[in-house]
């Protein structure tokens, strides 16, 4: 069985997955599934496996309570040299290939089974999350089926590079593919942004986490990494088969890619542009949903109090509307 331990997090355990070397050659990786304790009362049909972003790991308890309100065991996969995982002398976040993260999906997604056997499973995910879960759901299905996986919920998915115009973006991409060989772990020139002083209590934010996983001007981010990515960008354009799971896909209702403060700062989706997240849903396949969030930031669930709640609104009422609820196994303490 399962052996757990407990978390930074109060009323939180977690367990580590010992993943072997790394196939990008810096040492062993691990991955850490983090498990929320379940309180005195709450009944459980489902579980939630909830995946982070770029420059991010799982610290987002209110959404854990959402799920668990509506009688969804909640688990969070911090992935290989992220958040939890990161081990010293790793490059945060890197990887080669983001199939790579199939190894601690599958381990997560089996000892929710363990834990409650038949139960139907929720993905959720954020940001970069939200493009690495559709394509590792896809390669599930390929290769033989999607179950227990009855839904996913996507916040703000990274589906393509935010680079216009479309010619440069294109350059680029052809560029990584050389630079990916040469100088993986090279990284590209940043600018510092405003966006984690957007959700840190030291900003404008309400939340305190970790400022050594989550930084508030995030990792590097390296050519082999971003070849990864529009590798994954380029199979999802062509399309994914993902079943019959639904997905709801949630955004802000602006862009508003600048580096210096304003008010629109916090009611904005201030990393990715959100038209692109609109015109590429359509490549999950037939069963989705879009909804659109006015004045939320990058992380709908990060938003200001009345945007994060008409976000768990949303949230809650496509649980309601979609087949999920459906196909959920029958209630147990």
């Amino acid at each position: 069985m399962s052996q757990w331990t407990p978390d930074r997090l109060a009323g939180y355990h977690q367990q580590v997955f010992e993943l072997g070397p790394d196939p990008d050659g810096e040492g062993a990786v691990t991955a850490v599934l983090v498990r929320r304790d379940p309180r005195e009362g709450e009944v459980v049909h489902g579980a939630v496996l909830y995946v982070h972003g770029f420059a991010d790991y799982f610290f987002q308890t209110d959404l854990a309570d959402f799920f668990a309100a509506r009688g969804l065991a909640f688990y969070a996969l911090d992935l290989r040299k992220c958040g939890r995982a990161l081990r010293e002398g790793q490059t945060a976040h890197y990887v080669s290939d983001l199939a790579h993260y199939d190894q601690e999906l599958e381990r997560a997604v089996a000892v929710i089974g363990e834990e409650h056997p038949g139960a139907a499973v929720l993905l959720a995910a954020h940001s970069t999350g939200g493009l690495i879960l559709p394509l590792w759901l896809d390669r599930r299905r390929a290769n033989g089926g999607v179950a227990p996986v009855a839904g996913m919920a996507l916040n703000s998915p990274w589906f393509d590079l935010q680079i216009y115009p479309a010619a440069r973006r294109a350059v680029l991409t052809q560029a990584l593919r050389v630079l990916a060989k040469v100088a993986p772990f090279r990284a590209l020139k940043q600018l510092p942004g405003v966006y984690g002083a957007t959700l840190h209590c030291s900003g404008t934010g309400e939340w305190e986490f970790d400022l050594g996983l989550k930084p508030l001007s995030g990792f590097p981010v390296t050519f082999g990494w971003l070849n990864a990515i529009r590798r994954g960008h380029a199979r999802l354009h062509r399309g994914l088969d993902l079943g019959s799971v639904p997905t709801l896909v949630l955004r802000s209702d602006r862009t508003h890619f600048s580096r210096r403060y304003s008010d629109l700062s916090d009611r904005a989706d201030l990393v990715l542009d959100v038209e692109q997240i609109a015109g590429r849903t359509p490549c999950l396949g037939g069963r989705y949903t879009l909804l659109t969030v006015p004045g939320a930031r990058h992380d709908v669930f990060l938003s200001l109090p009345e945007v994060r709640e008409h976000a768990y609104t949303a949230l809650g009422d496509w649980l309601d509307q979609s087949s999920f609820g459906a196909v959920q196994a029958p209630a147990t303490q």
